[in-house]
């Protein structure tokens, strides 16, 4: 068996021992528990409380997500609702296009053989009321034609035809179709030589279109001055920027949105008299979109205006 220690060592140091006890203050080491239970009662209250509260942020997280689903499916049914609306709305301005079309070409193909003598001469007063049924003709026209590009665009059947364009040929065909507006006019058209080394493949039809708005709506507000048509120098990134500038009212800058809505128009003298549909530059965008490109303005009230169209140089 093991070898027990000395038995003259023991008393020694058990006196030691207890000598040690004796002298450990046993009121202090109660006061520490005491103070400890206390404080651990107190972590527990708080733990409770936090527990109770975190219950009740659960509660409430869990009645917000029920209301944020419920909120969707609601905002999801009024979005159906607007998609079926959307497209009844198009199919509408489709039909009712294509319906006044045809009565439409009639009026102006009979106010043009009146025009042209064809069913014998008129009086003064008879030319001068033909004109104005004349007049009304294409200005109704013009309106169908851009509600059925704007019911089309929607209903994404616009065929976008891709090609190299001829940008000084396209400049010579603009300025032989708006030189009538130009006749008796205080306004200067100015189509600015396009740079030789400039390429554009884009669909040159909806160019001409946009182009053609622009040039109209800036002689239409531009009393006396000029309106530049120009092709600015390609941008660094190889966009191909067509600019538009006039010398007219121009746009305030909390109107230079408004004039891009469908039906929107700028209250303005010279607006009541130019009598426009409000569809036209709203119709510029969508087809530059079209294109891969964008409409841009620049104006303030008062100093005339610069529209751009911004397109890819090849698609």
């Amino acid at each position: 068996g093991k070898a027990l220690p000395p038995a003259g060592r023991q008393p020694r140091d058990l006196a030691r021992i207890g000598a040690q006890l004796a002298g450990t203050p046993v009121q202090s080491t109660y006061s520490e528990v005491e103070q400890q239970n206390r404080e651990l009662a107190q972590a527990l209250a708080e733990l409770r409380e936090r527990q109770d509260d975190l219950l009740a942020l659960t509660r409430e997280l869990e009645d917000t997500n029920r209301g944020v689903v419920a909120l969707y499916a609601e905002i999801e049914e009024k979005a159906e609702r607007l998609r079926k609306a959307d497209e009844m709305k198009s199919r509408f301005l489709s039909n009712t296009s294509h319906e006044l079309r045809t009565p439409l070409s009639s009026i102006r193909a009979l106010t043009k053989l009146l025009l042209d003598r064809m069913d014998g001469p008129l009086t003064e007063e008879q030319e001068r009321q033909v004109s104005f049924i004349s007049n009304a003709a294409n200005d109704l026209s013009e309106l169908v034609n851009d509600l059925l590009d704007l019911a089309k665009i929607e209903a994404g059947k616009v065929e976008v035809n891709m090609a190299p364009v001829n940008i000084t040929e396209l400049f010579s065909a603009l300025k032989g179709m708006l030189r009538p507006l130009t006749r008796n006019s205080t306004v200067e058209l100015l189509f600015v030589e396009p740079p030789a080394q400039v390429a554009l493949t884009s669909d040159e039809s909806k160019v001409t279109q946009i182009l053609r708005n622009f040039i109209s709506n800036a002689l239409k507000f531009t009393e006396q001055g000029q309106v530049v048509v120009a092709l600015l120098p390609p941008a660094a990134d190889g966009r191909v920027t067509f600019a538009v500038t006039d010398s007219g009212i121009g746009i305030s800058p909390e109107n230079q949105q408004l004039i891009f809505e469908e039906f929107s128009q700028i209250e303005h003298p010279l607006q009541r008299r130019a009598k426009g549909t409000g569809l036209g530059l709203p119709l510029c965008r969508k087809l530059a979109t079209l294109l891969g490109g964008e409409v841009t303005v620049r104006s303030a009230e008062g100093e005339g205006s610069t529209f751009c169209l911004i397109l890819p140089a090849a698609p």
